[in-house]
């Protein structure tokens, strides 16, 4: 008989061996029968000096032997991965998302070449840091930074919004505000009076709006003695002249896609200008529909085709069904939702304004009776606004021919609701200046 004798580390001593064996090392042996190449592996158990016999096959044991003489290798190849290739694999990460940051980088200051001539102007970063004075003065928080208050050379008052958070919003953001408002002059658009970009130093100058935003003032308990309804409705009527010249003024279509009380600013005559455009798209003003992949907007007044398309395609009419919820607000006093109202009716403003008025009646908090056709006139038009399908809404073209003329012009729209009770019609007789159509077909 041959045998074929493997020399392993796997046991270091034992006592005896079973009879018919013979070993070739005291460390244990591996022996092999040319016959039936069965290799039979002696483990001893140091513990309890004990020993097996275990036969298997020889190509497997062979694997097994090469397994545990290649073992120092795995354990430097471990090594090599840990003190090489983690590193290495890091350093790549880095790399990559300098890569990234870089590309935006580049993208904002190409843009900004591009928009030069017509862009407002650009300061430095120690300019607004200056103008600041070193960001003493917050006065809010928006969507992508914090604002402070600034004073510009010849006392002239600022706000600037600090660009922060994500590299990729944050240049969107930037391009967006710039794109949108930089040309843009209008008594009821913000006024962007410059900007800063110095790598991923980013800030917007805008003229200052010493009233704040109009949420402070329509959600407050003191807000209808702010405001009268005449003023409520001149608000109302700036805000749409505003969000009108986005749509049909300008060189090209701006959507606005975050119409909501906060990024409504107030000057110190109460005159109403549309801000924040972050989330603001351009689109040639020929196109009856928009494509928008991303849900844009805040949860209360987005429309519900940016959910859903079965409600209609994208278009200017979404932000139309975001003003009919702002108009609600201002005529009630109270945000559209409220889990926590008294009467579960009320909990969703809308619903029920629309109830109370489908039975003409107002609610009792005017200060004079001559007050209740404007806030009537406010509901009705808000309805309008957001009626489910886009369709069926208004242009903001005529919601300010019906916010311009009377109550009595108006008719009641459908239930702009899940439901199917139809049209409700009012005794008075209302009526739409003009009949709704979109701008095109595709819209529909």
């Amino acid at each position: 008989m041959c045998w074929i004798s493997f020399q392993t580390s796997w046991v270091w001593k034992f006592q005896g061996m079973p009879d018919g064996f013979n070993a070739v090392s005291l460390d244990c042996s591996y022996l092999s029968s040319p016959k039936d190449w069965i290799l039979s592996i002696l483990m001893v158990d140091e513990i309890f000096l004990g020993c097996a016999i275990v036969e298997v096959p020889l190509p497997i044991g062979i694997c097994l032997y090469i397994i545990q003489v290649a073992s120092p290798f795995f354990k430097l190849f471990a090594a090599l991965c840990r003190f090489v290739l983690a590193p290495l694999v890091v350093l790549i990460f880095l790399t990559y998302k300098y890569w990234k940051t870089r590309i935006t980088i580049d993208a904002v200051e190409k843009f900004l070449l591009m928009q030069q001539m017509i862009s407002p102007s650009r300061y430095a970063y120690t300019d607004i840091v200056a103008v600041t004075s070193h960001f003493r003065n917050k006065l809010g928080q928006g969507g992508y930074g914090s604002v402070y208050e600034g004073v510009l050379p010849g006392d002239v008052h600022v706000a600037v919004k600090l660009l922060e958070g994500n590299s990729n919003c944050n240049g969107e953001d930037f391009i967006n505000e710039v794109s949108t408002i930089g040309r843009i002059h209008h008594v009821n658009v913000v006024h962007l009076v410059g900007f800063c970009s110095e790598e991923m130093r980013r800030a917007l100058v805008y003229e200052y709006m010493p009233a704040g935003s109009l949420d402070k003032y329509i959600f407050s308990p003191e807000s209808q003695k702010t405001f009268s309804w005449d003023k409520l409705n001149e608000i109302a009527l700036g805000i749409a002249r505003g969000i009108n010249y986005l749509h049909q003024g300008c060189e090209m279509q701006i959507i606005h896609f975050d119409i909501k009380p906060h990024n409504i600013l107030l000057n110190s005559n109460f005159v109403p200008k549309v801000a924040d455009f972050g989330l603001a798209k351009l689109y040639p003003r020929d196109k009856s529909f928009v494509p928008s992949r991303a849900l844009r907007g805040t949860i209360g007044y987005i429309a519900p085709e940016m959910i859903s398309r079965s409600f209609g395609l994208i278009s200017s009419k979404s932000d139309v069904y975001s003003f009919g919820m702002l108009l609600l607000e201002m005529a009630g006093g109270r945000r559209n939702a409220d889990p926590n109202a008294a009467n579960s009716s009320q909990s969703y403003y809308p619903s029920w304004v629309y109830d109370r008025l489908a039975e003409q009646e107002v609610r009792e908090i005017s200060p004079a009776d001559d007050m209740h056709e404007l806030e009537k006139k406010l509901c009705i038009v808000g309805l309008w606004c957001i009626q489910m399908r886009s369709q069926d809404r208004p242009t903001m073209g005529e919601v300010i021919e019906m916010l311009e003329g009377g109550v009595d012009g108006l008719q009641m729209p459908s239930r702009p609701f899940f439901c199917d009770e139809g049209h409700i019609h009012i005794e008075d007789s209302y009526h739409l200046p003009s009949e709704f159509t979109e701008i095109s077909e595709e819209d529909g």
